[in-house]
């Protein structure tokens, strides 16, 4: 199985980088977000709907495609369950979404597709408020040029068009999995993913905040280290520290020896428990750590980039999807973590290892859409 690891080059996808800086609309709506009120909102907050993008193909997934489709089916249907769910997916392949997917409470969007990371690909959603709602595209390149991505490019785009949004283009290249907001004008990010050359070369740190804060109406970052190279994504947040609300924080604390994580959480775990928020707030923070007896398969079986982490979950309305790995006591304090934190949602539990082969989470394979009301 080629992992997200195995690239998959794309013609001439270096050459065009440099070009992105120039092609921010400066946009009166976003230029001016705090003043206007535009603010990406907190993913435990309401949502219209969820996305997905149904697009695992034999070319990156090899024999664990279908696998990662059955995995992905488990994911939509357990989010119907509570509210509605948008998935992309090759019109040659809309069947097969709609086999393992489903029907309930899910709509289908046929369009080009080169793979399933949706939190990537997609619109980063912001409101003002007041009923105001549009969403920030923020160039996607493959990771910094690291696999095939012309389809994905452009679903940012469709996702703005299906929500009937302004797509709103920032003069930054990133991902929606290297964003995680409070809500309330606070954000952390990874320096090893956001101030990197292979997204946005010539940027400085503080170029690369003041235009986060201008797109997503934030007031203050707190900066992670990450680390570099080690998996395709450069270290996304969203494996790393997540806001549970404003002031609290569930952090990755990576206690196995052998991992490089080891030294990036614990480093992590330091700079957020000395930080405050854009209020002034101390943090509280929780840690959770990866299994360290995950279930044998042949997703984890010589497998490197095998993602088992616990806080790669996904918020939405009544529950909190969250994976599962075959370690009984590992699962069980991470499931009684999540019902503590989030004590108005159900919490559910699934096997994602097939999405875990490929070095991601449920977190890396959605994205939502806020409510309005």
């Amino acid at each position: 199985m080629s992992t997200r690891r195995h690239f998959i080059k794309q013609v001439s996808v270096v050459a065009g980088m440099g070009v992105v800086a120039s092609m921010g609309l400066n946009s009166p709506l976003l230029r001016a977000a705090e003043a206007a009120g535009w603010r990406m909102p907190d993913e435990g907050d309401r949502q219209e709907r969820a996305f997905i993008s149904f697009a695992a193909q034999a070319a990156i997934w090899e024999d664990f495609t279908n696998d990662v489709q059955k995995a992905q089916g488990r994911i939509a249907k357990a989010i119907a369950a509570y509210q509605p769910v948008t998935v992309f997916c090759r019109p040659d392949e809309r069947e097969d979404a709609e086999y393992y997917c489903g029907s309930h409470n899910v709509t289908f969007v046929e369009t080009r597709l080169d793979d399933i990371w949706m939190r990537d690909i997609g619109a980063n959603f912001v409101h003002n408020g007041e009923g105001g709602l549009a969403a920030v595209d923020f160039n996607f390149n493959g990771w910094g040029g690291k696999q095939q991505h012309s389809d994905d490019a452009k679903l940012a785009a469709l996702v703005c068009k299906t929500a009937g949004v302004a797509r709103e283009r920032s003069e930054l290249v990133g991902e929606g999995g290297g964003i995680e907001v409070d809500g309330h004008g606070t954000g952390i990010m990874t320096e090893s993913c956001w101030i990197n050359s292979n997204r946005n070369p010539g940027w400085s740190k503080a170029d690369v905040e003041a235009e986060l804060k201008a797109q997503l109406g934030l007031r203050k970052i707190i900066w992670l280290p990450g680390i570099k190279g080690k998996d395709i994504t450069d270290a996304h947040v969203d494996f790393y520290a997540r806001f549970v609300k404003p002031g609290v924080v569930i952090a990755n604390l990576d206690t196995d020896p052998r991992s490089y994580d080891k030294t990036v959480t614990e480093e992590h775990l330091k700079i957020l428990r000395s930080a405050t928020d854009a209020d002034g707030r101390p943090l509280t923070v929780h840690t959770v750590s990866p299994p360290l007896k995950p279930r044998r398969s042949k997703f984890n079986q010589d497998n490197p980039d095998f993602a088992a982490g616990y806080i790669n979950y996904f918020v939405i309305n009544g529950a909190v999807i969250a994976p599962e790995f075959g370690d009984t006591e590992a699962d069980n304090k991470a499931f009684d973590l999540l019902t503590k934190l989030y004590p108005d949602r159900e919490i559910v539990q699934l096997n994602i290892d097939a999405i875990a082969a490929g070095g991601g989470g449920i977190h890396c394979v959605t994205h939502q859409q806020p409510w309005l009301g």
